[in-house]
């Protein structure tokens, strides 16, 4: 999780096109709280092995973020086999996040 956000957006058709589970994490490599948030990331997902993520630049001109409607940095979208099972804007806490990744092994 300490990779930089990728600055080039996957399409839309490709995220929605992958299959099981999928962590989409939208924020900026110079988002405060982007940075403030990576240890909870790291802490929840270092006993999610498995579980595939991806940083994703948002801002002006970045599509993706737009077609998630994201407003706020970070956004964790929670995805299983395309739809969008839920999300945490700004997570304060471990449980915050592992409680989005239970419904998401849930669903």
């Amino acid at each position: 999780m300490i990779d930089p956000y990728a600055e080039l957006d996957p399409p839309r058709a490709e995220i929605d096109a992958v299959k099981g589970p999928l962590l989409l994490v939208f924020g900026s490599n110079s988002c405060g709280i982007c940075r403030g948030t990576e240890p909870l990331l790291i802490e929840a997902m270092s006993s999610q092995l498995g579980l595939p993520h991806r940083k994703i630049q948002d801002g002006q001109g970045h599509k993706l973020g737009r077609s998630f409607k994201v407003k706020l940095w970070p956004t964790l979208i929670f995805m299983k086999d395309g739809k969008e099972v839920t999300r945490v804007v700004r997570p304060e806490s471990v449980a915050a996040i592992n409680n989005a990744i239970a419904l998401l092994r849930a669903a």
